[in-house]
Order: structure tokens, then C-alpha cells, then sequence
């Protein structure tokens, strides 16, 4: 006899927020599981050139869960793709994480004679071989995945049924806009009771020997409430009170989707083994500026030196306030105001003119509004500004979040490519001890944590669709949140307006229950790429050799603990 697996992911739950909350009794029903079985980290690495890296990047690292292989197996690395022949960036490729046919998700490999249900899951596509229903696209924060379903009538019935998910593609506002917030924490929580209804319906309609989910909404909640629910937050003062002074909308969310998993494991078959899982986490944002807007205007003026695109500041004196009031409708438009104007009477007009009035380019960047038009993707993004220079600099930032992405502009690779192979270390090199002088303006400390190498050489190019787009990789120092930094070399940038509010980070974490779990144990720490196999060992089924995870024994002996009377 098998029992029903039930796997629950919580989008970008960070455990030490969760840890906190249930120690002070906010989420008895992820309390309650925890106690019945076991805990455990989940913390990822990928490989850069042989060396493992921290990643918290939360497209790849689903992808990276729901096929068990790592991105130099599959080739994707990240939301959008670079190309070299045009220096052309682009998304249209990239809809999904991988194609999911040559490296298919986990739960393909249950065969024909078991049932699965997987629902709104991140940044996976369908699989022909599941017996079952997929069912992707329906909320969630940009799942990455196209709205869709197998069998196809699945997702038009649920719709028909349930109605539309009010938060998809919509959850991008401005954070800092009250509007928004407020009508961010209401359809995440409506978001969050018709999924528990949905999820209830399948778990009642047939004995599923795979159920597997997401809550996406902690996602959406992360990025855009956090400001207004920690307190170490940079503008959490100055928004507080205007916002949300008697209570924490982020805080709510969670409350709901731990009454949500309350309800649905009350439906649950009694000896169903459970597990509730983050691959990943969320803080306050300290990545998403430094990768957006600060590293690319860094590049600008190395590559043309004397020359200031965004932010100028006068290093050696205390920089100014953190901007806490904004002007523009959007952080795009807010950060473009900062486009260097040394006239102080036009820098100050400028910001309060209608958008129609504004220039689309000044000082060579392109507006994001203009590229948006235009169809460039993505051209909100301050690092795609700067795109019009990157054929006649020897190195140029691609767009990214978590870590900072730097492209070397190699001749024989790039179409105008002007770095020899010969110089491509001693380029490397110089970089590397530039991005390490960066400190941050407010506190002097280092802003880079380390600076990693994704080729072992340069002409390490010909297997280009397994390969990383950015020839350096910069973890960012994760400690402060930092909105202008000095370079001795090139002066301060910012302050700039903070990104949205919270950003990932790599730490997730799992609990399990179910017969041969000890209660209270602890779980081994695992990675994303190990749930799969985990689940499958727990189905009985084989784990495929070109995975690379391995099952967490802990969880995935449990079956045979049970049946020797053990655990």
C-alpha cells in the first residue's frame, strides 16, 4: 500500500522570518508540522567553472527543483538570454525555465500508473508523460510559465469555476504607492483562500499519489510588503505609519497561508507523508539596486572615463538622506530623474514635468518608457539604458537582481567585440579589484563579497547554451542595504531610490511528516535538487541516474522506518 505524498512549496518563505513568527505563535498550523516531524535548511550552489557559488535566483533555482539537474546540465541560467552577434537581450526565447523535454520535471518519471496533481507550480512547463492533471499559470508572481494546462479543458474549467486570479502579471506596482499596497495585501489574501479551495476540491476528488503545489503569494508579498513589516528596513519608518500602522500586511499573508495549509491538510489522507517547502528566502532588498542601477553606471565610467550617466555624488561627505519620497509613479521613472543634469534649475524642473514633456534619451541613455515601446526587453530595467554603449565598451553590466552580471566585450565573440583573447584575464583581473574597492558611502564597508569567474578561458564560448551569460559573476555583500557607493577611481554613485523592498536569498528550508518521521527531529541540510528524488524514493519510484540531487534519507527512508517499526 502507498501512501498519498502531499508536497507544498511556499514561495520564497524565508525560514528565520518564519522561525520568528511561529516562536511567537503567529502560524500554529506550521507549528503543529513542525512538531509532528522533522526540519531541516535547504541552502543551493551552482558551479562556475568547477567552483560552487551561492545562488538565490528564484527562476532558476525552481527550475533547478523541479528537474533535479543543475543549470551546466540544463542551460538555463537566467530569465533572459544575451546575444552576442547583436548584443540583442531577449526573453522571447526564454517563456519557461527549460524546455522540460530533454531534462523532464521529477514527477514525469512516475509513470503511467501513478496519479499526480501539480498546481501553479514556478517556472516549469507540461510534461506529456504525467498521468494527471497539470494545471500552471493560473496566479502566482510571474510564474514564468505560460498560462496553460493538461489536460487543456483543466485551466478554462478551474477558471469557469473559481474565477481569475486577480494578482497574476498585476503584482509590479509601485510599493511605495498606498493604493497598491493596500490592494496587494487584499487579492493575496483572496489569492490565497480559492487556491486552499481549489487544492481541497483536488484532494477530495480521488486518492492522488502526488499532490504538489506552491503558495506563490509569500512571493509577492516578500518583494513588495516587506518594508512595511520589518523594521531594519531603510524606509520602514517613513512608510509605516502612512501605510499600515496597526497592523503588517506581510505578516497577514503568511497568517493566511498557514490557516490555508490548516484547512487543506484537514482534508488530507491521515497517514499522507507532508512536505512544506522554500528553496529559497527573501530579506530586505540589498542586491536588486547594486545590480540594476549602480554596477552598470560603475561600467560606464570605466569604459569612458569623465564621463557620469546616473547619480552623481561628491565623494568624502555624508551623503544624503535615503530617499523616502517619491514623485514619479514608478521606480524606472523615479531612478531616471537621476540621470546626471549638472544644471540644478533644470535637475529640479524635470522632476515634476508630465512624462510626455521628459526626453527620451539624455546623455546617450535611453528613457525606459521609450524602450518599453520599442519592445526591448527588459527596458524598465536601468541596466538596459546604458545598452546603446555596450558595442564600444571593453566591458558592460547584463541585467540580473540577485548578483551582478558583467560581460566581457571579446573580440571573436561580440560582433564588434574590441577585448582580445590575450587580455581577457588582465581585464578579469582589473574588474575584479575595482568592483572590491566599491564601499558603501554610508558605512565604508565593502559593497562585493566576492567576484567569480564563470569560464576557465575566453574562447570558452562554443557551448554557448550551457554556458552562463555574464563572463563575471558579483555576490554582493547581503549584510546592508546600499543606495550610493564610492569607487576611489570613479567617484560616488547615488543616492539612488531603493528598489522594491525585499530581494532573495539562498537559504529555504523543509519539513516533513508522515509514518517513520520522528517527531521534533532534525532534517540534514539539503538543496533545491534533492526534493525530487526525495519524493521519489518516497513513491517508491527510482531515482534517474542524470539527476543531481540525491534523496534526503532522513525524509526519504522514512517509508522504510516505518514498515521496520523504527522513527
Amino acid at each position: 500500500m502507498r501512501n498519498t505524498v502531499i508536497a507544498i512549496g511556499l514561495d520564497s518563505a524565508d525560514p528565520q522570518l518564519l522561525e520568528r513568527w511561529i516562536a511567537e505563535g503567529h502560524l500554529p498550523y506550521l507549528e503543529k508540522l513542525r512538531q509532528q516531524g522533522g526540519y531541516g535548511e535547504i541552502r543551493n550552489t551552482v558551479n562556475h567553472a568547477e567552483q560552487p557559488v551561492e545562488t538565490c535566483s528564484t527562476e532558476r533555482l525552481w527550475t533547478m527543483t523541479w528537474t533535479s539537474c543543475l543549470p551546466d546540465k540544463t542551460g538555463f541560467w537566467d530569465t533572459s538570454k544575451f546575444y552576442p552577434e547583436s548584443y540583442r537581450i531577449s526573453r522571447d526565447e526564454l517563456k519557461i525555465g527549460c524546455d522540460f523535454k530533454e531534462y523532464p520535471p521529477f514527477y514525469a518519471f512516475l509513470g503511467e500508473k501513478r496519479r499526480v496533481v501539480a498546481f501553479d507550480l514556478p517556472a516549469t512547463g507540461l510534461s506529456e508523460r504525467v498521468n494527471g492533471v497539470q494545471i500552471l499559470g493560473w496566479g502566482g508572481h510571474f510564474p514564468f510559465t505560460p498560462s496553460h494546462s493538461l489536460p487543456e479543458q483543466a485551466l478554462p474549467d478551474l477558471i469557469a469555476r473559481y474565477g481569475r486570479n486577480e494578482v497574476l502579471d498585476n503584482d509590479h506596482g509601485h510599493w511605495s504607492d498606498k493604493t497598491y499596497a493596500n490592494w496587494l495585501q487584499a487579492a493575496l489574501k483572496t489569492s490565497v483562500n480559492t487556491r486552499c479551495r481549489i487544492s481541497q476540491d483536488f484532494l477530495q476528488q480521488e486518492d492522488w499519489d502526488l499532490f504538489l503545489m506552491t503558495f506563490p503569494e509569500t512571493h509577492s508579498a516578500g518583494h513588495d510588503l516587506w518594508h512595511l513589516s520589518q523594521v531594519d528596513h531603510p524606509v520602514y519608518s517613513a512608510y509605516k505609519s502612512r501605510f499600515a500602522a496597526d497592523h503588517d500586511p506581510m505578516l497577514e499573508t503568511y497568517q493566511a497561508v498557514d490557516q490555508a495549509i490548516g484547512e487543506l491538510l484537514a482534508t488530507a489522507p491521515a497517514d499522507a507523508y507532508v512536505l512544506c517547502f522554500a528553496v529559497h528566502g527573501m530579506n530586505t532588498n540589498t542586491t536588486d539596486l547594486l545590480s540594476m542601477a549602480i554596477l552598470p553606471e560603475l561600467l560606464y565610467r570605466y569604459n569612458f572615463p569623465g564621463k557620469v550617466g546616473l547619480a552623481a555624488g561628491t565623494p568624502g561627505t555624508p551623503p544624503p538622506p535615503v530617499i523616502t519620497k517619491t514623485v514619479r509613479s514608478s521606480w524606472p521613472g523615479q531612478v531616471w530623474m537621476h540621470t546626471h543634469e549638472p544644471n540644478p534649475v533644470k535637475r529640479f524642473v524635470r522632476q515634476w514635468l508630465p512624462k510626455r514633456y521628459l526626453p527620451t534619451e539624455h546623455n546617450g541613455l535611453i528613457a525606459p518608457w521609450r524602450l518599453m515601446r520599442e519592445g526591448v526587453e527588459p527596458g524598465w530595467m536601468p541596466t538596459m539604458w546604458y545598452s546603446p554603449f555596450w558595442p564600444q565598451m571593453k566591458a558592460f553590466a547584463l541585467p540580473s537582481f540577485a548578483d551582478g552580471h558583467i560581460r566581457i566585450n571579446l573580440a571573436g565573440r561580440e560582433q564588434t567585440g574590441i577585448v582580445s583573447p590575450e587580455d581577457y584575464d588582465g581585464l578579469c583581473d582589473e574588474l575584479t579589484q575595482l568592483l572590491y574597492d566599491l564601499r558603501d558611502a554610508r558605512t565604508g564597508q565593502p559593497v562585493v563579497a566576492e567576484v567569480v569567474r564563470t569560464r576557465r578561458y575566453p574562447t570558452e564560448d562554443q557551448d554557448r547554451d550551457r554556458l552562463p551569460g555574464p563572463d563575471l559573476v558579483i555576490l554582493w555583500d547581503k549584510h546592508n542595504p546600499i543606495d550610493v557607493a564610492d569607487s576611489s577611481r570613479f567617484g560616488r554613485i547615488g543616492p539612488l531610490p531603493h528598489a522594491r523592498p525585499g530581494s532573495h536569498r539562498p537559504t529555504g528550508f523543509v519539513m516533513a511528516k508522515g509514518p517513520g518521521i520522528a517527531p521534533g527531529s532534525s532534517i540534514p541540510q539539503g538543496q533545491a535538487i534533492d526534493l525530487g528524488p526525495t519524493i521519489l524514493r518516497l513513491l517508491d519510484v527510482p531515482v534517474p541516474e542524470h539527476f543531481d540531487g540525491k534523496p534526503i534519507e532522513a525524509i526519504a527512508n522514512a517509508r522504510i522506518m516505518a514498515n521496520t517499526g523504527a522513527g
